[in-house]
């Protein structure tokens, strides 16, 4: 129940304001968390996006902020965040410290929203995620240059990998056109899937369709970004080839600006919150910082020093005995990501590239 709600909300972002990178499944607790402590209008639409808990399942850093001087309940000052001062140079320095120690990574700085002055009756939410895993089959560095859509002509750091598994292909009908699906998994119970539409799709509606539809999706070795071909081989085994455009996006985000999708819209105005404190409080500002990089060796945070491509090096011709079937799909158009928690299905992260690496 949890982990549809929270894909739910993730699309629901997605469809209104796609980014590099960003998290529902790290503000799905936030908001469970405010609903049991609210009341009024606010509690009502919280509790329509996060109705039950949910337990993060990788590292993160979640909490909810008061200022010096707020009134509490004893139950909330027992288990509250150290609080903020309202003076921005000492709440900026502890709230990236308190994300980076929870995170185990050097995240991105929360936004400026989340660390200044603010009221005695204001609550700030603050979020950051890390997600690393390393990719069970890596892939190769290697150099990409398109000759058709937004990044034509650009010189790209690519990632290159082969072979004969076909399972990790699928198409899904979606409301946005068929969805073209690629799944690379990882350790750490960590899957990353790729998604592109055909050209003309919004990336909104694509990244939301692939939230929604990613378990739904058909093997297939026809649709958006695949191509097919009958090549000279020593054998007749099929071949999957894959191609994608490195990234690495990190991303601040003021969570107010999607306060209709989270659920915060009357938490901000006038929310009252009767577990956090006896005075009415309302949500003054709410911040997520979050980074990913796909490459060559795993995903992660930020990525390693780049590698240079190998050396291309020249392989004899042999007069071939046979036909194989080489099926390549290429993510040399803007495309998205979601990464998976293998085991509950929970999209922790997603994001929309339009903007990749070049190459060295």
């Amino acid at each position: 129940m949890s982990v549809r709600r929270a894909n739910t909300l993730t699309a629901g972002w997605a469809s209104v304001s796609p980014a590099g990178v960003f998290s529902g499944a790290a503000v799905y607790p936030l908001l469970a968390l405010l609903a049991s402590v609210a009341g009024g209008p606010a509690r009502a639409e919280l509790l329509a996006v996060a109705p039950t808990p949910l337990e993060l399942p990788v590292r993160g850093a979640l909490g909810v902020w008061t200022r010096e001087g707020t009134s509490l309940t004893l139950d909330w000052a027992a288990r509250c965040d150290p609080r903020l001062t309202g003076d921005p140079a000492i709440d900026r320095p502890l709230l990236d410290a308190w994300a980076s120690a929870r995170t185990g990574a050097a995240v991105p700085p929360l936004p400026a929203a989340t660390a200044g002055p603010t009221n005695e009756d204001a609550v700030v939410l603050a979020s950051a995620v890390a997600v690393t895993a390393d990719w069970r089959d890596p892939f190769t560095d290697g150099v990409m240059r398109p000759v058709a859509g937004p990044w034509a002509g650009r010189r790209l750091a690519s990632l290159h990998r082969r072979g004969p598994d076909f399972s990790v292909l699928r198409v899904a009908v979606t409301a946005a056109g068929p969805v073209t699906l690629l799944t690379v998994a990882g350790t750490a119970d960590i899957d990353v899937i790729l998604c592109t539409a055909a050209g003309g799709a919004p990336p909104g509606a694509v990244l939301a369709a692939a939230t929604t539809a990613a378990g739904a999706a058909t093997p297939a070795t026809e649709g958006p970004a695949i191509t097919s071909a009958l090549v000279d081989a020593d054998d007749a085994e099929p071949e999957l080839v894959v191609k994608v455009a490195r990234f690495a996006v990190a991303a601040a985000h003021d969570l107010l600006a999607v306060a209709d999708v989270l659920g915060l819209r009357a938490a901000s105005a006038s929310g009252t919150f009767p577990g956090i404190g006896p005075g009415g409080l309302r949500v003054g500002a709410a911040g997520q910082s979050t980074a990913a990089a796909f490459t060559a060796g795993g995903f992660g945070g930020f990525p390693p020093t780049p590698a240079a491509p190998p050396p291309v090096v020249p392989v004899p011709h042999r007069a071939s005995t046979t036909r194989r079937l080489r099926v390549t799909v290429r993510f040399d158009l803007p495309f998205g990501y979601l990464t998976i928690h293998r085991p509950t299905g929970l999209v922790v992260l997603a994001g929309w590239i339009d903007d990749p690496e070049n190459a060295p």
